[in-house]
């Protein structure tokens, strides 16, 4: 039987999730980057949105399948209470609810930051996020059409949103995801791992 872990990124991890993202950059439109980053300039980006929000990985027999992370929004003091949403997984491991369980970790680890909403970008046709979107409880608010240029084709982007906290009060001040006990955190992860398909992982490694 696989061992599967659902943890916090490590920056040791960043060559293997880099590996994992270099096919989307240079073979689909679901980024919309052109050019592989260097390993250092990976392991930066992944540095800066750890310090603040959380950067998850899933690992199949200690070998890293998928990635998933939260950052801020938009810039503009007001918004800070937004977060948007990015997934990737390595093609042999789609199906198995890796995503979801991913997704569900990262909204409920954004709900103890006192986040309020969150969004995902997606490229669009795109019917295996858009899907992962819609059966989380994200609703499409409107359509970007012909916004990217990739690939020889103009693209159009969905952007998605869901509540994390519910309420027309004022907000609890935003939390670093620093501030989240490690304890918490290990809970929220491994309740989350529940919802991966074992049996389903079992052909794919």
């Amino acid at each position: 039987m696989s061992h599967t872990v659902l943890r916090r990124a490590d920056i040791s991890d960043a060559a293997r999730i880099l590996e994992i993202y270099t096919p989307y950059i240079t073979d689909t439109n679901i980024t919309f980057e052109y050019d592989i980053p260097t390993l250092e300039e990976f392991s930066a980006r992944i540095r800066k949105i750890s310090a603040d929000y959380p950067y998850l990985v899933c690992t199949v027999d200690n070998l890293v399948a998928g990635y998933a992370y939260a950052h801020r929004h938009m810039e503009r003091a007001a918004y800070q209470w937004n977060a948007e949403l990015s997934i990737y997984l390595a093609p042999r491991f789609r199906g198995a609810g890796l995503g979801t369980a991913l997704y569900t970790a990262l909204i409920e680890i954004l709900r103890q930051m006192h986040v309020r909403n969150a969004y995902g970008c997606v490229t669009l046709p795109n019917e295996g996020s858009a899907g992962l979107h819609k059966s989380m409880g994200f609703s499409l608010l409107g359509i970007f059409h012909h916004t990217g240029y990739k690939l020889g084709a103009w693209h159009d982007v969905g952007w998605f949103e869901r509540p994390v906290c519910q309420g027309s009060e004022a907000p609890l001040p935003l939390l670093s995801v620093q501030n989240i006990p490690d304890g918490q955190i290990r809970d929220i992860l491994a309740h989350c791992k529940r919802l991966i398909q074992t049996d389903v992982l079992e052909g794919r490694v």
